[in-house]
């Protein structure tokens, strides 16, 4: 071995000697007089940032009433009653009680589980009307009383939304009286249970695809469903596996040996008794990464008879001798006919993942206003997390996201139940962006919320990491995010089309600004330029107005060299996507803005102020288009970048209140957002 080189001896003793002096001050006080490098402190001890952090600013119950936007008290009855029963779980962690399910139960008891929880829901009145009244502020309770069953557990969610929102809506929307009368009744009080059998493991977002196959007996006057091949089997289907006892079959129809086209069938797969009926195979799709209270299951079809009634004929019926009848004469138009109804589903992911993303928020932001991490100086406290410049900068952008998304779900809500036929292809689009937006937002926020959290957000207990499992699934059901903004594309390229070929304004989707002139962004942006609405509106305007006559540009071209339209979308992909999310974020802002229009508290409109301009520079600084395309320049995108920061710093007084704001009960976060040393603590343990 080669012996060691003088000046490497003499740098090896030389950091012996440091390391000696630095023990020896651990140990013993400095003889020099200078502070010791450690110093002896008091445990950690826990005060609620209710005690540390400023009086709200704004007035807290008005912003909920503002977030919640409707039914606030009958949110609040049923957050108590579901507080109230052992049911829910109940567990008393840190001196408070929280309610969750509980996860370490099996697959098969936690389903058992949420059917006893649906049935004590049921027996308190919470489903009344449901699907027997009408209108808006029926339609509106019901959407209030989906989202609080959703924060306590997405399982149940799910389940009550599979048979009241798809089965029982596929009935409302595409049956007609003789429907309503049989079926509405008993399915609001759980007589019958129904599942909604579309996707099969051949298609999901091709639901035109799909395979069953369905024909007519005119002799016997029944529908025969028939499963062909193992890909049209029904798949993924909600209920199906333990519990339901009638669904809805999409199948192509054939009559007469001509097929036209997906309809909807009622048909029974168990009978009072739970036993499966006849010609009808299921199978359990097993254990999820969530969503494991949900008895999906797969369905196959032999050739199973059902009667002439059972089609849901509101679009198309078929005559006791066998005709096909239908007002709509184009396949398309009956195939989206049969299909525009299905936007309650798109609607309430949209909403949920918000809630979400509050629960997330919540729990992260009041864990980082009583945790500290490491001293800025050799002998001072160390520091509350979201006094780092770095940690308000992960979290309070999201806040205002949720916030602004927040607004949006409202708007998407309203839309909803105030629908008329006018509105079915605005529904469609703005749910399709919506759903994409909002989920694509809740993934990310649990994300950094888990993250946040450190090792404590790793624990079921504290919800935020185990939420990323339960609610990644809605970035792909009820259709593919990527699928559904390639969907508002077209639809955008569409309105182009049109408006272009009869030299009319675009009217409607928010697209009026495409009749103005093109906005003139300052070569130089300052602070108050950055906050005013009207540059905001301008730089999402400029982009989704630049992405559209781009899209359509490519499309134009690619046509003039002999591609098919349909090939020429598929390839222009990226534009696709881009104007999708272009459209969604421009139409966020807007809902954003309409919501602060309305606000006259002056203090509420100054923090929906900072929270509105938050909203706007994340999205200019996130998406690479703005600089891609030129709409900021290198100068405007850095000063964009500070402007953030600032905010950051602005908003962070204003944390504890924006989170409470959310209404959402302490039963329903965490042991973290409170006393997480006490639930800690060995008392815990022995209790």
């Amino acid at each position: 071995m080669a012996s060691s080189s003088p000046s490497s001896s003499s740098s090896s003793m030389e950091k012996i000697n440091f390391r000696t002096k630095v023990l020896s001050r651990h140990l013993n006080h400095d003889p020099t007089g200078n502070k010791p490098f450690l110093q002896s402190s008091p445990c950690l001890s826990y005060a609620p940032p209710e005690l540390s952090e400023p009086t709200s600013f704004f007035d807290v119950k008005l912003m909920r009433k503002l977030m919640d936007g409707h039914n606030i008290e009958d949110r609040d009855w049923l957050y108590n009653l579901i507080v109230q029963s052992k049911l829910f779980n109940p567990q008393e962690k840190g001196g408070k009680i929280f309610v969750l399910p509980d996860y370490n139960q099996s697959m098969e008891q936690q389903r058992e589980m949420t059917m006893k929880r649906i049935e004590y829901l049921l027996d308190n009145g919470v489903f009344q009307g449901w699907l027997t009244r009408k209108g808006p502020e029926a339609e509106l309770r019901k959407f209030a009383f989906l989202d609080v069953v959703g924060i306590f557990d997405h399982s149940l969610a799910i389940k009550i939304g599979v048979h009241f929102f798809l089965w029982g809506g596929a009935i409302q929307f595409f049956g007609t009286k003789r429907h309503h009368d049989k079926w509405l009744k008993d399915t609001e009080d759980y007589a019958v249970k129904g599942c909604f059998s579309m996707t099969e493991l051949g298609h999901g977002s091709n639901v035109r695809g799909i395979e069953t196959i369905t024909t007519y007996d005119s002799n016997t006057r029944e529908f025969i469903i028939n499963t062909p091949c193992e890909s049209a089997q029904k798949y993924w289907i909600g209920g199906a596996a333990n519990h339901a006892t009638h669904t809805i079959v999409f199948s192509q129809l054939n009559i007469n040996g001509r097929n036209q086209g997906v309809h909807a069938f009622i048909a029974q797969i168990r009978d009072a008794n739970g036993n499966i009926c006849p010609n009808i195979r299921i199978a359990d799709c097993g254990h999820k990464i969530g969503l494991n209270g949900v008895d999906n299951g797969r369905l196959w079809f032999d050739n199973v008879r059902i009667p002439r009634e059972n089609l849901l004929n509101s679009v198309a019926d078929v005559s006791p001798d066998g005709q096909y009848l239908s007002a709509i004469k184009d396949p398309d138009q009956r195939f989206a006919a049969f299909l525009a109804p299905l936007t309650s589903g798109r609607v309430t992911i949209a909403v949920s993942a918000i809630y979400q993303s509050k629960i997330g928020l919540a729990i992260a932001i009041r864990y980082s206003l009583t945790r500290r991490a490491f001293s800025v100086t050799s002998s001072g406290p160390e520091v509350l997390l979201l006094d780092y410049p770095s940690h308000q900068r992960r979290l309070l952008p999201l806040l205002a996201k949720t916030y602004a998304m927040s607004f949006a779900a409202n708007y998407l809500k309203t839309l909803y139940v105030k629908r008329a036929p006018a509105l079915i292809k605005t529904i469609h689009i703005v749910s399709s962006g919506f759903k994409a937006a909002l989920t694509w937002h809740n993934m990310r926020t649990l994300q950094e919320c888990r993250e946040a959290c450190g090792g404590q957000g790793m624990k079921t207990e504290n919800r935020v990491g185990h939420l990323k499992g339960e609610y990644d699934v809605q970035s792909t059901f009820e259709g593919d995010n990527n699928v559904l903004m390639q969907q508002v594309s077209k639809a955008l390229l569409a309105e182009y089309v049109v408006a272009k070929k009869r030299n009319k304004p675009f009217e409607g989707l928010g697209l009026e600004h495409m009749n103005k002139p093109s906005p003139v962004i300052p070569s130089q942006l300052t602070s108050t330029v950055m906050r005013s609405i009207d540059f905001e509106h301008d730089m999402l305007c400029l982009r989704e107005r630049d992405l559209l006559n781009r899209f359509a540009s490519e499309i134009s071209q690619r046509q003039a060299q002999g591609e098919s339209k349909e090939h020429a979308f598929v390839m222009s992909y990226q534009l696709a996507e881009d104007l999708g999310r272009a459209f969604s974020d421009r139409a966020i802002f807007q809902t954003f803005v309409d919501a602060e229009t309305i606000v006259t508290d002056a203090t509420l409109k100054s923090i929906l102020g900072l929270l509105r301009s938050m909203y706007a520079l994340v999205t200019l600084e996130e998406d690479s288009a703005f600089l891609r395309y030129g709409f900021l320049s290198v100068d405007n995108a850095a000063a964009v970048r500070k402007e953030v920061a600032k905010l950051c710093g602005e908003l962070r007084p204003h944390a504890l209140s924006l989170v409470s704001s959310f209404g959402i009960p302490d039963a329903f976060l965490s042991p973290i957002a409170f006393n997480w040393l006490e639930t800690n603590s060995w008392s815990s343990v022995q209790h």
